[in-house]
């Protein structure tokens, strides 16, 4: 059985990445190769994005391959993007099996197998497990409906192609269980930042997250569930990307990585024992860290905490759910400061109850509560979240097109704002915080000028939003 796995060409403008250069590996493909590599499956995974394949480039590379099944990713703003690789590979390869996974058809098994006829069936949230039993199904031709965590199409009597969905599969209790990602089949040298090459040494050493907040697609897609791997296995990935790849930074893309304090401080222990010469960034909650633990974080090479701050306004932060306050923000910026830890803090600008003089308050809180570097991102209501609900039942939503669910471009009004006054919030956030005198002077006594110049470009002097 051979299996190739895509990560396919994709029109959606996702700015910030353009900005920074940044093109990065689908981790969660090389998870799932490295599953089925284990169980003795050929696997193959094309990057077309990284690649810069086109289509008609992907499917016919897919023709010389003749897999038996192909495993399609995406995520909302690239499901039609995905849905076009399907197609156009099936029509190279009509024998195989065409999988899609990812949050979107998780969120949307129905509709999304409606949307696409070429598309035999879906991977329901966490995939590795269920892609390697539906794998063996393909395999043994016993067919889908003994599978959990798929949907799938039945031909009923009538022909009439029924679209089932089967009973969810329970989580993967143990994270040490799945082997670490199969990097040695990404393009390793297509992948940048700042449009340089670089080995980007991406790990997820948690999985979901037991928060609620509305506008997080995290809570569905593992169901408010909370797992860990344990800190020993973290660094042996961590060492092996060392000694394989030469790395020297790593990113901790959990949703919440210090939700255990006690692991997280175990992670950071395990790489000074093993001197481990690297540098490296996570993210997490402003109550979930402590001035000792990030001490301890920077003694082991951290370099930079990204936090969600989301909003200026306590209002909005308790309609967000986010269930944090401005003074435990201001306090964990404190603490990263005296552990010498710089700081990048988020912000969503559009929440459905949010007005001007909020967006004004969250743009100046941006700029005095001592964070070092600001993204901001316009409220995105994804299928499957509060947000989207909230959106579609007040009659918020007006973009149809999920290319344009990237965050960046403005899909709904709130019940104050336009879509065009949010654009222009979004663009004069930006303007207001990275065009400031004391900031750029710190950006050259840094040397990061190189960092920041090409956000500048992008969303200042362009006025992209504008």
């Amino acid at each position: 059985m051979r299996v190739a796995l895509v990560n396919p060409p994709t029109t959606a403008n996702f700015e910030t990445q353009n900005a920074l250069g940044l093109k990065s590996p689908p981790l969660g493909l090389a998870y799932l190769a490295a599953t089925l590599e284990r169980e003795g499956y050929r696997v193959s995974i094309i990057d077309a994005t990284a690649s810069g394949l086109s289509h008609c480039q992907t499917a016919s590379k897919l023709k010389s391959m003749k897999p038996d099944v192909i495993g399609i990713t995406s995520i909302t703003p690239t499901i039609s993007d995905a849905m076009r690789a399907v197609i156009e590979s099936k029509a190279q390869v009509p024998g195989a099996v065409t999988v899609m996974g990812g949050c979107h058809i998780t969120a949307l098994p129905l509709e999304t197998m409606a949307a696409c006829p070429s598309l035999d069936c879906g991977v329901i949230g966490e995939g590795e497990t269920t892609l390697l039993e539906l794998v063996r199904a393909v395999e043994s031709g016993s067919g889908m409906d003994g599978v959990d965590g798929v949907v799938h199409r039945r031909e009923g009597a009538g022909g009439e192609g029924r679209i089932l969905v089967n009973r969810m599969r329970k989580l993967t209790p143990d994270l040490d269980s799945i082997p670490f990602p199969a990097r040695h089949l990404l393009p390793l040298d297509r992948y940048t930042v700042l449009n340089e090459r670089a080995v980007i040494g991406s790990i997820i050493t948690s999985r979901g997250c037991p928060y609620n907040c509305i506008f997080c697609s995290s809570a569905k897609f593992y169901r408010g569930v909370y797992r860990a791997r344990s800190p020993g296995n973290v660094v042996d990935e961590i060492e092996r990307l060392v000694q394989n790849y030469n790395l020297k930074f790593v990113e901790f893309i959990d949703d919440t990585m210090t939700i255990s304090r006690g692991r997280a401080e175990s992670i950071a222990r395990e790489v000074i024992r093993r001197k481990l010469d690297i540098s490296w960034g996570f993210g997490s909650r402003v109550d979930l860290v402590a001035e000792d633990m990030l001490r301890l974080f920077k003694r082991a090479g951290c370099i930079m905490f990204y936090m969600g701050i989301e909003s200026g306004s306590e209002r909005i932060i308790n309609a967000l759910r986010k269930g944090i306050s401005l003074d435990q923000v201001k306090s964990a910026i404190a603490c990263a400061k005296k552990a010498k830890i710089e700081t990048m803090g988020t912000f969503i600008i559009g929440s459905p109850w949010e007005a001007w003089d909020d967006v004004i308050r969250t743009i100046n809180f941006a700029k005095s509560c001592g964070i070092d570097y600001a993204q901001f991102t316009v409220m995105t209501p994804y299928p499957g979240t509060d947000a989207y609900e909230i959106a579609c039942s007040e009659g918020l939503l007006e973009e149809s097109d999920w290319a344009k669910f990237t965050t960046l471009h403005p899909v709904m009004h709130t019940r104050y704002l336009s879509r065009e006054q949010l654009a222009k919030l979004v663009s004069d956030a930006y303007r207001s915080f990275y065009f400031r005198g004391r900031f750029m002077l710190k950006m050259v006594q840094k040397r990061r000028l190189k960092w920041i110049t090409p956000v500048v470009k992008h969303y200042v002097l362009k006025r992209k939003y504008a």
